[in-house]
């Protein structure tokens, strides 16, 4: 416990971020997120982070060494995608019980569990992910690790990041810990190159980094290692090897690129592939940041090339939605470098941006919507659902972009939402992914059910009496004959 104590206060202690480096010692130590309220949803906690960062690694078992309720309420909570493993897409717990508990053999169990997954799976590693049950009752999770890994031939990796330790992205950042302590570098690869990189804080949404990696791979630039979206555990292990990295969320792993850097000589840049100016940046930031570590200047030129032409279909294709999207009012109600990166994307096809939140963002991401927006009045730490409510409900935005929490408020004030978080079905990456993303927004504002459910409902219409037609003789025969059974008087009925 004193280890993951120091270890905590070291990434709390992080020298690549701007905010931090302004605190004095004391308020460093304090780290970034708000204190948790025992009781209250928090957004996550770390065990939540640590298993989001790590779980698109598909080819690993993801081993929950805790009750079965731990594992039930964090699988699979990311929409990421794999091209070839599934084995990522198994739950595997100790499902440890209060009899185990009590008689402590959580251990015992943890060791039977790894020996199982590996005769029946047999993944090139396992990680093994305490929870605040086994933290607390002291399983010594490292030596069950090492043991294991030393008995069955395989790597064990622990990560360390019991939920009451602290926020979710607290956990993004000890799961950066754990590759940095026991992956990244375990292996040589055996055909580095002068045009390897890696990305990271990428999760493959939707698939959505299959929609960027083709652009790289027409540059000769391989990605060494994306982390985590779809990546291999090898590829991870070799990742010490590239010459260059992108960072995508620097919320999650600033961490993991600073000490890269500080490793292995490899330089970093924060970038975004929302949008098509950010899609353009981020592929020039590449290429320069391979011709500084070697690789040959031609790769510039290319670079220009390819994005002239990219830039050139995709606005070709966005030029049909601009007629009926431009002017429309913006609600983004999401975070981190989507904050500043899909504000930017629909500034680009004269959208407004009548808010954005910023309530996960980083300082460098508050400054660039800043920039981008000219002020900081649309800017918001958080808005309760009732205001929320209100400012749709008083149409001063057109559609509400965020993750799927906020959906029914959007739903109730009758007003068009798009997913934009991690749950999405489309991938709004690159330049095809602005192209989607903004055919997905158009289909929601101008879809014909708005229409209708904004119209008053039939019982709120007052009724209208309208003109009696002539009658036949039979059919006033039949009218006293009903009026007889049914002891009434015949009336008109309106309509709305």
């Amino acid at each position: 416990m004193s280890l993951l104590r120091a270890k905590i206060q070291d990434v709390f202690n992080e020298p690549a971020c701007e905010k931090n480096r302004g605190k004095d010692a004391k308020a460093r130590k304090e780290g970034c997120s708000k204190p948790l309220t025992p009781g209250a949803a928090a957004g996550g906690c770390a065990f939540d982070g640590a298993k989001i960062v790590l779980q698109p690694i598909t080819d690993v078992a993801h081993l929950i060494h805790a009750p079965l309720a731990c594992e039930g309420n964090s699988w699979d909570n990311r929409g990421a995608a794999s091209s070839g493993p599934t084995l990522w897409r198994t739950s595997f717990t100790t499902d440890l019980t209060e009899l185990d508990v009590v008689m402590g053999q959580g251990e015992r169990k943890l060791f039977k569990a790894i020996r199982e997954i590996k005769e029946a799976y047999g993944p090139p590693a396992i990680f093994v992910y305490p929870t605040c049950v086994t933290a607390l009752i002291g399983d010594d999770i490292e030596a069950v690790c090492k043991r294991a890994a030393e008995k069955f031939g395989l790597a064990v990796v622990p990560v360390n990041a019991p939920g009451f330790v602290g926020s979710k992205n607290l956990g993004n950042k000890l799961a950066g810990e754990a590759l940095l302590e026991h992956v990244i570098g375990t292996l040589e690869p055996d055909d580095a190159g002068p045009y390897d990189i890696n990305i990271l804080g990428e999760f493959n949404l939707s698939g959505e980094f299959w929609l960027v990696k083709p652009l790289l791979n027409r540059l000769g630039i391989r990605v060494r290692a994306c982390i985590p979206g779809d990546a291999r555990y090898v590829d991870i292990a070799c990742a010490h090897r590239a010459r260059a990295a992108m960072v995508v969320c620097s919320t999650a792993l600033i961490n993991l690129a600073r000490k890269m850097d500080e490793r292995w000589d490899i330089p970093f840049f924060e970038g975004s592939f929302y949008g098509i100016t950010d899609t353009s940046d981020a592929l020039r930031n590449i290429a320069e940041l391979l011709v500084k570590q070697g690789a040959d200047p031609e790769i510039l030129g290319r670079t220009e090339v390819l994005i002239a032409e990219e830039e050139a279909i995709a606005w070709k294709k966005l030029a049909a939605y601009r007629p009926r999207l431009e002017g429309k009012r913006v609600l983004l109600n999401t975070g981190g470098v989507k904050s500043w990166s899909v504000v930017h994307a629909l500034m680009e096809i004269g959208m407004e941006i009548v808010g954005t939140s910023v309530k996960k963002s980083t300082v460098e991401d508050k400054e660039r919507i800043k920039q981008i927006l000219k002020d900081d009045n649309h800017m918001f730490e958080q808005m309760a659902p009732r205001e929320l409510y209100a400012m749709l409900s008083e149409h001063k935005a057109d559609i509400m972009l965020s993750g799927g929490r906020t959906q029914f408020i959007a739903l109730k004030a009758k007003t068009p939402w798009l997913d934009i978080n991690q749950e999405r079905q489309h991938p709004y990456a690159g330049y095809d992914g602005m192209v989607e993303l903004v055919r997905q927004i158009d289909l929601a504002i101008h879809n014909p059910i708005w229409c209708q459910v904004r119209e008053p409902a039939p019982w709120d219409c007052q009724p209208t009496v309208r003109e009696e037609l002539p009658r036949t003789k039979s059919e006033t025969a039949t009218l006293h004959v009903v009026q007889e059974i049914a002891g009434t008087t015949a009336g008109n009925f309106g309509e709305c």
